[in-house]
């Protein structure tokens, strides 16, 4: 079921079981099937005498067939001739925040877990820097909260064309500050941020220990705030658990509200399957909704994607494909999912990108203070988040023996044992490793 045509002729279907075929054929005969466009299924009847006949008797009928498809509510809409018209010249999608379109309030699935942070981020859309400023969002990865930043960005977007919205990871704000220090442009970096009328910072504990990026955040927070600019933060984790936060940031950042999000509770799995179906137009087996509700438990990409290649296995193998087949297929994906571990070089790159140094230096032979630290941290993270042994271990940092590699884990070991900013680092390197296979 992955057209408009193919909904239709399943909803005609299902409404031949309550109507005559004289009556489906004198008002459905010459409709025709547009998109399922959003949370809308466009239909197009040709002459005006039909359409307010469909309009006025059977809409309902329709809703009614659409949500025995798809167990959710649909608006139906019954386009003129002229409308069709305009429908099909409709201007392009704005191409602010390019491949972010889809993230949206209306596509945002709502439940007691994300309740708090869809409101408070559906008033600051509404209302910058008039109810909630700084709004900062916390939950785990993968719950939904890059998502709530789009859609922030998008309806202020839409509803202040002329506002400059200004939307940064917090890694990338610090790599971008870095290289501008290098190349001579301070003062460009700080026009950039400090002019935005809405800035959005996703991931903002990874600014947390870096004094120059902390520094430089401090007096662009301050400059925003005081000009009433709208400030929005998610992380990983409330201010007051980044150990290595600077105070004069945390309490800044609690300025305003703290929402959290939780992972989602079965009611809400299941509402956000049904939800991605609906998008796709795929009608899926109670028994697989089900079976996804009831396995995938704490992060919602994955749930979009276990639909996204359920859908995959219906259309190479058929449209008779049974619910027992997909069960299998998606039981398939979990073993897959569950068994997938970070490579070496995966982990190497990560902490190079931390620490700002070379992967290759961290590999190879490099003594100084900050390049071995690097490497120890990076051959902890290789020993916990992989199955390699110690000889394979150090066959990936340059063929060092297992007792350099044995040297290494118990250096972190013991200093985590005793600071809890080298616990902290360890949490936002393994954080950015995981955030790459979800």
């Amino acid at each position: 079921m992955n057209s408009a045509a193919d909904i239709w002729e399943r909803v005609l279907s299902l409404m031949q079981q309550t109507m005559t075929e004289t009556t489906i054929t004198t008002w459905f005969s010459d409709a025709e099937p547009i998109a399922l466009d959003e949370n809308r299924f466009i239909l197009y009847v040709p002459t005006d005498f039909k359409r307010e006949i469909v309009a006025s008797r059977y809409i309902g009928d329709i809703k009614k067939a659409l949500y025995d498809l798809f167990s959710a509510e649909l608006e139906v809409v019954v386009l003129s001739e002229e409308e069709k018209e305009k429908y099909g010249k409709r201007e392009p999608v704005s191409r602010f925040l390019p491949g972010t379109e889809e993230y949206t309030f209306e596509r945002f699935v709502v439940g007691n877990s994300n309740k708090l942070a869809h409101a408070a981020a559906l008033a600051v859309a509404e209302h910058p820097a008039e109810n909630y400023n700084p709004l900062f969002i916390h939950g785990e990865s993968g719950l939904g909260k890059t998502h709530l930043l789009y859609a922030i960005a998008h309806t202020i977007h839409k509803n202040h064309p002329d506002y400059k919205i200004v939307y940064i990871r917090g890694e990338d704000f610090t790599n971008e500050l870095i290289r501008d220090i290098r190349a001579g442009k301070n003062q460009e970096f700080r026009d950039k941020y400090r002019s935005a009328d809405v800035f959005l910072m996703d991931d903002v504990q990874f600014i947390a220990g870096r004094d120059s990026t902390q520094e430089e955040m401090f007096h662009t927070f301050n400059t925003l705030y005081e000009d009433k600019k709208q400030i929005v933060f998610t992380a990983d984790r409330p201010p007051k658990e980044m150990l290595r936060l600077e105070d004069r940031l945390k309490t800044r950042f609690e300025w305003g509200l703290l929402a959290d999000i939780q992972p989602p509770d079965y009611e809400t799995r299941m509402a956000i399957i049904k939800n991605k179906a609906i998008r796709m137009g795929v009608e899926l087996p109670e028994e697989v909704l089900i079976y996804v509700a009831e396995n995938i438990t704490s992060n919602v990409r994955q749930i979009e994607g276990t639909v996204k290649k359920i859908l995959a296995f219906r259309d190479l193998l058929g449209s008779n494909v049974d619910a027992s087949s997909v069960t299998r297929a998606v039981r398939d994906m979990f073993k897959e999912t569950s068994d997938i571990l970070p490579t070496a070089e995966v982990i190497i790159e990560e902490v190079g990108k931390f620490y700002d140094i070379d992967p290759n230096a961290i590999r190879g032979q490099g003594r100084t203070k900050a390049t071995s630290w690097a490497r120890h941290i990076a051959i902890y993270l290789t020993r916990h988040m992989t199955k390699l042994s110690l000889k394979d271990i150090g066959k990936e940092f340059d063929n060092r023996d297992h007792t350099t590699i044995l040297h290494s884990i118990d250096r972190v070991e013991k200093q985590c044992k005793t600071d809890p900013e080298t616990n902290e680092v360890i949490k936002d390197i393994r954080s950015n490793i995981n955030e790459r296979y979800n």
